[in-house]
């Protein structure tokens, strides 16, 4: 990162609280050890790695990164089988095509490295964050990178060390403003020990009941505090019962926003019946929350 954005960014974000400070504006709570990795991936612009469960947030902890930081969000999906021209970039393989149909009808003389210039090439995420003119650093989200394999690990080795990538056509492209980048794992497969050298590294757990409370009455203003809190606590105990997917806060956010739809004020068993499809996703983890007692699960046991 170049020093007058880190400049700029440290005078921004002096502290650990001022960037917590922020990332609350944009209505994500950050706890106090996430703040802090959060904070040294953006002053010392190091990749930050954050793994845990589905659902616990890591996904928006880039989205609201970037709020706070007010710049470009740029993100990568990862899934089996990715291969790096859908990260990095692809050539416009039409409108090369096309410049070749009409240099033949105008008789006009084309070499191959005539199709291989910039007009040509396809930002895709990669290039298109490491290309990002600034003043701000993109925030780049490699997303759910255990999903992709070794291979395209490898791939990324020399875009997180150097902020850098190679295109054969054109030569090296070096980021003039590096972006923040943050990689999230469901932690379906370990990373290789090259990636993770390269990267800060957090763990997002499971808030506690009160902490999802506290985040649902944010994001669902009409649920009130006693609902918030009832939806939080019901969420820990469904987790408790070992199902397939446990709900992560997500559910919980979509569970609080479905019952305020229904104008329920507060979450009693035919609440939980009628609304279980937002949090319940698999026939077993029903069957396996009947078993235990929509009373129990809401509390009214």
């Amino acid at each position: 990162m170049s020093s007058v954005v880190s400049s700029e960014l440290g005078k921004r974000f002096p502290d650990v609280a001022a960037l917590a400070g922020a990332l609350d504006e944009t209505g994500y709570l950050a706890g106090e050890q996430l703040a802090a990795a959060l904070f040294l991936a953006v002053r010392m612009g190091q990749p930050i790695l954050l793994e845990g469960e589905p659902g616990v947030g890591k996904t928006e902890a880039a989205k609201s990164l970037a709020a706070a930081l007010d710049t470009a969000l740029v993100r990568l999906q990862c899934y089996e089988g990715i291969a790096s021209a859908e990260a990095l970039y692809e050539w416009n393989y039409p409108k090369q095509l096309l410049a070749i149909r009409l240099a033949e009808a105008t008789h006009e003389q084309m070499r191959e490295t005539d199709l291989f210039r910039e007009e040509f090439l396809l930002a895709r995420p990669l290039l298109t964050a490491l290309d990002h003119p600034g003043p701000r650093p993109a925030v780049l989200l490699i997303d759910e990178v255990d999903r992709a394999d070794d291979e395209f690990e490898a791939f990324l080795f020399e875009m997180l060390a150097e902020s850098s990538v190679t295109i054969p056509e054109l030569g090296t492209r070096r980021a003039k403003v590096p972006p923040i980048t943050i990689l999230t794992s469901n932690r379906t497969r370990d990373l290789h020990d090259a990636l993770k050298r390269r990267c800060l590294y957090h763990w997002i757990g499971y808030p506690d009941a009160a902490r999802v409370a506290q985040i649902i009455r944010r994001r669902v203003p009409a649920a009130g505090s006693a609902l918030a809190g009832e939806v939080a606590v019901a969420v820990s105990r469904l987790r408790a019962l070992e199902l397939t997917k446990p709900p992560g806060i997500s559910e919980a956010i979509t569970w609080a926003g479905a019952l305020s739809v229904f104008g329920a004020s507060s979450l009693s068993a035919a609440e939980a019946e009628r609304t279980m499809s937002v949090v319940v996703k698999y026939p077993e983890d029903e069957q396996a929350v009947r078993e235990a007692g929509l009373a129990a699960v809401v509390g009214h046991d």
